[in-house]
């Protein structure tokens, strides 16, 4: 399969950067995959699993929470809210962390103190629902 130059970015880093065959990405239209030739087109992501053949033999599979997908002559670029390699994820760490983080939504003293506990709380949610935990 021919490749194509690809790049996925998160506020971090440069989480990739080179030539793929594919990548299967979470768009919140619906899934969908991008070859060589794609049409030109740009994206919203929704929390979900980006899936990316760097060679015939490395498949990469990441948890992507939001973002853009522009696909363009040159290339796809992904700017992602946040990437998580599903390797590195723990469903009893998961589920442990949800319930920290709804205690802290009950136990804020401040409006911003409730405001970044419920945020972290939703985030947890949409990794658990992502990943069917």
């Amino acid at each position: 399969m021919p490749a194509f130059p690809f790049e996925l970015v998160s506020p971090e880093k440069v989480v990739f950067s080179g030539d793929v065959e594919a990548v299967v990405i979470p768009g919140v239209e619906g899934e969908f995959t991008v070859l060589k030739d794609h049409a030109p087109t740009l994206a919203l992501l929704k929390p979900g699993i980006l899936e990316f053949d760097a060679s015939p033999t490395q498949k990469t599979k990441l948890f992507v929470r939001g973002g853009f997908a522009q696909v363009a002559p040159e290339g796809l670029t992904i700017l992602a809210e946040q990437t998580i390699a599903l390797e590195e994820l723990d469903a009893a760490k998961i589920d442990a962390d949800l319930k920290d983080a709804e205690e802290d939504v009950a136990d804020a003293k401040s409006d911003e103190a409730r405001r970044i506990a419920t945020e972290r709380r939703d985030q947890l949610s949409e990794l658990k629902a992502v990943l069917k935990l």
